[in-house]
């Protein structure tokens, strides 16, 4: 049918899409001998903005004005439109199309593009996939066009402008009698075609692509390379590609937990396989639950460290669900389970310590897991190293489960061994105001006062100059100088003064950042 090797793509077409949504949330919209038609105010008089497909059958149309469509026919059962629930219905169908393959992309506003290359095999060939989608696209209430070519240009310029179905090697003769409209343009463009006596897709495409250019702008001819694949356009899946993904497809559905245990055991055991291969470890894993019934439900499972091992999987997975707040719930049953491994992350063989070191800290990385499941990944952070010289940017908060393994902090520049530290212990943000006299106006402070405590200075330290991050910083950013001074009672403390008399900064203050222990 196709060249072997070559990329395919399934387009689908919800034409109907306002008016099935209507009927799958009324069932009753459909049985009777009303037209269904969904209006929408543009300039200032009311349009069909959708028809259902007993009424295009009739005659109505797209951008009818309201008052002709009463004038026509008079059963009309009239709905006002609602492009946020369209696009929740399309949200789920995209979900739905999950169990075909990961890369699912929207055709805004009512149509889906899936990459299928590579996936075909599980259905048997493309002629029985197109099948299975389209009869359980229809027993659920929708009605829907769909074509496979080689580009999702031409997958979708065959689902909507010609009867679809499975595009072979003959694809590109099939492009050339497909009506112009196909190419999308603007009216204007499109009657230029029009009257130049361009009827057909291949009419236009065997002329010089410059005329082309130069008489009806870049647009045609991009549309025309796209149609034909000599410009790629890949489509952009909504959800992140997983790196290793395994799955069961039911003979028969699965409505006891039990049952669903040992499949997600099962699965667990072959993605640590494929994992083990790549020596590497999940840092997260998606469990994927699709019901006969179309409703999908993911459920996710991030770890501080990368999981190798399916025991620690299933205890985790288990007291996720034990917290969910809506259950797991299998309805009619679940024809397809997926594990995915979305982040993973390289692993190395420790070896195991003579102490219990290894042992406690594995028995903390477990705690980590289990409290980011319990309490939300939001509320059990850590502490990780910043890329900039602000010290009080220098430590952000992440959460504990989502942090690099073997990321360290770095508070401090490289400490030389019997040298005093450069950092403070404890840091103030933000600062603390201090007043303070000074010899030398661009020296270190002779005494200051903090939190009405005078201290006098007997060693002091610097200046370490820091500058402000122009990229980030308003315009007004001053320069800082730091010091570490002590005191007579042998306190020491980090201080800076923000603004330099050398470059006439107004009136330069102090500030206390930190204290040494």
């Amino acid at each position: 049918m196709f060249s072997k090797g070559s990329s395919r793509f399934l387009a689908l077409w919800f034409p109907h899409l306002p008016t099935d949504r209507l009927k799958r949330e009324n069932p009753q919209r459909d049985r009777t001998d009303q037209y269904l038609v969904v209006v929408d105010k543009v300039a200032n008089a009311l349009r069909l903005a959708a028809v259902d497909q007993k009424a295009a059958k009739a005659g109505l149309y797209k951008s009818m004005t309201l008052a002709d469509a009463r004038a026509q026919f008079e059963k009309l059962d009239i709905a006002f439109a609602s492009p946020r629930q369209d696009a929740a219905l399309l949200e789920r169908l995209a979900d739905w199309c999950n169990r075909y393959t990961p890369l699912v992309a929207f055709d805004d506003p009512d149509g889906l593009v899936l990459d299928i290359t590579g996936c075909i095999h599980l259905f048997g060939d493309e002629q029985k996939m197109l099948e299975d989608i389209n009869y359980r696209l229809n027993q659920n209430g929708m009605i829907v066009k769909s074509a496979t070519a080689n580009n999702a240009a031409s997958a979708r310029a065959f689902a909507r402008y010609s009867s679809g179905g499975v595009i072979g090697n003959d694809e590109e003769k099939r492009l050339h009698k497909l009506h112009l409209a196909s190419l999308e343009l603007d009216a204007a463009h499109l009657a230029g075609l029009k009257k130049a006596g361009l009827l057909h897709v291949g009419e236009v495409e065997s002329l010089p692509r410059a005329a082309l250019a130069a008489r009806f702008g870049k647009q045609l001819v991009d549309r025309l390379d796209s149609l034909f694949g000599k410009q790629n356009q890949p489509i952009s899946p909504r959800r992140i590609v997983p790196v290793c993904m395994v799955e069961r497809r039911m003979a028969e559905p699965l409505t006891v937990m039990d049952s669903v245990e040992l499949v997600l055991q099962s699965l667990g055991e072959e993605l640590f396989r494929q994992l083990q291969i790549r020596v590497e470890g999940a840092r997260e894993i998606e469990a994927s639950f699709f019901r006969v019934d179309g409703n999908v439900r993911r459920i996710s499972i991030e770890a501080g460290r990368p999981l190798v091992e399916t025991k620690t999987l299933m205890r985790l997975l288990k007291e996720r669900l034990s917290t969910l707040a809506d259950p797991l719930d299998a309805g009619y049953g679940f024809d397809i389970i997926r594990l995915s491994a979305v982040r993973t992350e390289r692993t190395q063989v420790q070896q195991k310590s003579l102490d219990n070191t290894q042992q406690e800290t594995e028995a903390f990385d477990g705690l980590i897991d289990r409290l980011s499941i319990r309490l939300g990944n939001s509320r059990v952070l850590c502490p990780v190293s910043a890329d900039t010289h602000i010290p009080e940017r220098a430590v952000m908060f992440e959460p504990a489960a989502r942090s690099k393994s073997d990321q360290s902090i770095r508070w401090s520049p490289e400490h030389q061994s019997g040298n005093p530290p450069e950092r403070p212990v404890r840091l103030f943000n933000p600062p603390e105001r201090i007043e303070t006299t000074s010899g030398v106006p661009d020296g270190a402070p002779a005494r200051f006062i903090w939190r009405r405590v005078q201290h006098t200075i007997v060693l002091a330290e610097g200046p370490e100059r820091i500058a402000p991050e122009w990229w980030r910083e308003h315009a007004g950013a001053l320069t800082r100088d730091y010091y570490r001074v002590e005191d007579n009672h042998g306190k020491r403390f980090w201080v800076f003064r923000e603004g330099l008399y050398e470059r006439g900064d107004p009136t330069p203050q102090w500030y206390l950042h930190g204290v040494f222990a």
